[in-house]
């Protein structure tokens, strides 16, 4: 029978294996590359440390395992920051130098506070070990605190080819050379791990986005330009070769930066198009057809988006706008102009693959184990109570990693059984519960699944009664579901929109706005506008409105235009005051807001001369006459609306 491990050659055994991790990662090729060398390099010293305690398999006492579980901690955290290092973006890691070189002066201090907790001289170590551990340590102390080489010609290059237009050629050069960014493979994997940053939300997309993405194209011209040959396929080089035109940027997805396969719209607005010429006139005159397409929607690529989508963001990743919805709509039009210029220049038309099914960039997390999950749904049917919680709280991370874990634990017949423990009596089984449905949800096909499941009515239960969490994710959940339209339907009549009403007075800054997504989404459906009137969902909004703090001024707008299309919405917007502040905000707001209070305000003063007086002492006239030289498109006309309507008052008053 073989003898039972103790836990200190247990912890030693980890701390080797930890060493032989961080010693196995990819050499750093980035600006990182000496201190990251550095660190492995000291981490890589201790080894003998735990190898040949390991190997001694004697036990420690509390004094002494105490600074081993510390190493092995930061060693962990040290893991994921030389990982994150070498595979992130070259390019974004050295504009925000500063705040990662402060991650390894952190790692490097944490390692050598955890080596000073160990008493040396009481451990059962070789002369030659300790002396190596004691000279290690003493490179961690010096190494603390020590301020990063900087590079001032790479940062002067990067401000320069990110603001230029068309940068000098020697800035690209040495910006290619220093960032090892020389072949095309490179730059696909540097784009590649742009995409993966931007699907992840570091940062905000807002500040970087743009100049990252125009920096990408130059970079990758100049490469096609001067090194065709390096590292790329045959295909790529007998393309180069034939000076192949550079792939329009309208052709590109604006996270991958490749040309488009599956292009389709976000719901950030509408599309249209203008033709100069047909198709067919285009192919015959010239392979340079004469098109103009005007896009006031984002168009990505399928699958890019999609996955930016299921990390959980509601926002269009280049304008940060809030989607109207999740649905995605083939742009066919863009489509056919890719294979109509793929055609005319001799290019190969992109083969559209299935829906992305990669994992992340330095994601642990493989295909979906299809037996783990077995165990697990096994746990939800049959197990105790304490399992069922088990079971649904891993289900719950599963479902949240991953779209290939969203599909697994979907056919593997989850949602039937997480459905019925959203009535547990144990507030965390139902939290789970409620959350996992929620990730599940991301999926399209899941939605169907999860409403024909009969779980409308359990979640909006979950939203009047559950825990904080539990409601906040029960109305997310719901917001998820009413993408559909039928679903819109199906959740008013549940009586959700009271249990939404109320969490959006009382909850977390959180499950407020989880609260005003879903009942923006179910007030499109014109049946929920009149519930959620009827319910008092306009004095809350009013509230929410005037608390410029609350941070919630965006969201009671976008409901309140909604709704004050709505005969009864109309009437119960003019019933709480709401001309000085809808002027406050015209005069004050942000574009998208200003839109939204003038919009509203033309609702209410249509038909109501006595709002429009209202309106004309509060100094509307001013306020309009700017917005409508300086507002949105939509904003200059409900503006020049209001004008024209109050031209009457101004006569009546004179008149007076």
């Amino acid at each position: 029978m073989a003898l039972k491990e103790d836990p200190s050659s247990e912890l030693m055994g980890r701390l080797v294996d930890s060493v032989k991790e961080i010693s196995g990662l990819p050499e750093c090729k980035n600006v990182f590359k000496k201190t990251h060398g550095d660190l492995v390099r000291r981490i890589k010293l201790l080894s003998p440390l735990f190898e040949e305690l390991k190997d001694n398999n004697e036990e420690l006492s509390e004094e002494e395992t105490k600074g081993f579980e510390l190493l092995r901690t930061v060693l962990g955290s040290a893991k994921e920051l030389l990982k994150s290092v070498v595979e992130g973006s070259k390019v974004y890691q050295t504009l925000q130098r500063d705040d990662i070189a402060d991650n390894f002066n952190q790692i490097t201090e944490k390692i050598e506070a955890a080596l000073g907790e160990i008493p040396y001289d009481k451990l059962n170590l070789s002369e030659e070990v300790q002396e190596q551990i004691e000279l290690v340590h003493a490179q961690f102390r010096r190494a603390k605190g020590r301020p990063e080489l900087q590079d001032h010609q790479l940062e002067v290059d990067l401000a320069t080819a990110m603001r230029e237009k068309d940068p000098d050629r020697a800035i690209l050069k040495r910006l290619s050379e220093k960032l090892h960014l020389q072949t095309i493979d490179d730059l696909k994997k540097e784009s590649l791990a742009f995409h993966e940053m931007v699907i992840a939300g570091v940062g905000d997309p807002g500040d970087w986005f743009e100049k990252l993405s125009s920096l990408f194209k130059k970079l990758k011209d100049y490469v096609q330009m001067e090194n065709p040959e390096i590292d790329s396929s045959e295909a790529e080089k007998g393309m180069i070769k034939h000076r192949s035109p550079v792939i329009p940027d309208d052709f590109r997805c604006p996270i991958s930066l490749e040309l488009m396969k599956d292009p389709v719209i976000v719901s950030t607005g509408q599309v249209f198009y203008k033709f100069s010429y047909s198709l067919q006139l285009c192919i015959l005159v010239s392979s340079l057809y004469s098109l103009i397409v005007y896009f006031l929607v984002q168009t990505y690529e399928r699958s890019c988006i999609q996955k930016w989508l299921d990390a959980g963001h509601k926002t269009c990743p280049k304008t940060q706008q809030t989607l109207l919805h999740t649905a995605l709509t083939p742009n066919y039009v863009l489509k056919s102009l890719i294979a109509l210029w793929c055609e005319s220049n001799g290019v190969e038309l992109p083969k559209q693959s299935g829906a992305c099914r990669s994992k992340k960039v330095g994601s642990s997390v493989s295909d979906c184990d299809r037996a783990a999950i077995t165990t697990l749904l096994d746990k939800l049917a049959n197990g105790s109570l304490e399992q069922q919680r088990s079971a649904a709280g891993e289900l719950r991370l599963l479902a949240k990693r991953n779209a290939d874990n969203r599909v697994c634990i979907a056919e593997a017949g989850a949602i039937p059984l997480l459905v019925e423990l959203l009535s547990s009596t144990d507030p965390r089984t139902q939290e789970h519960a409620v959350t996992a449905l929620l990730n599940l949800s991301i999926n399209d096909i899941n939605k169907g699944t999860i409403v024909n499941a009969g779980a409308i009515s359990d979640i909006v239960d979950v939203l009047k009664n559950g825990s904080m969490e539990a409601r906040e994710n029960a109305a997310a959940t719901l917001f998820s579901l009413s993408v559909v339209d039928e679903n819109k339907v199906a959740i008013g009549a549940a009586g959700a929109i009271p249990a939404l009403i109320k969490l959006l007075c009382d909850g977390t800054p959180r499950g407020k706005k989880d609260a005003a997504t879903a009942i923006f989404n179910l007030s499109i459906y014109q049946g929920n506008k009149a519930r959620a009137v009827k319910a008092g969902i306009v004095p809350p909004l009013m509230s929410l409105l005037k608390d410029a703090g609350g941070g919630m001024v965006d969201e009671a707008l976008a409901i309140l235009a909604i709704l004050a299309g709505h005969q009864e919405g109309k009437v119960a917007i003019g019933q709480v005051d709401p001309i000085p502040v809808l002027i406050e905000v015209i005069r004050t707001g942000s574009q998208r807001n200003r839109e939204n209070a003038v919009a509203i305000l033309w609702s209410l003063c249509t038909g109501d001369s006595q709002l429009l007086m209202l309106a004309k002492q509060f100094g509307a006239e001013e306020a309009l006459k700017e917005l409508s030289e300086s507002g949105t498109d939509r904003a200059k006309r409900k503006a020049g609306n209001i004008l024209e309507l109050l031209q009457p008052v101004d006569t009546l008053v004179n008149q007076s």
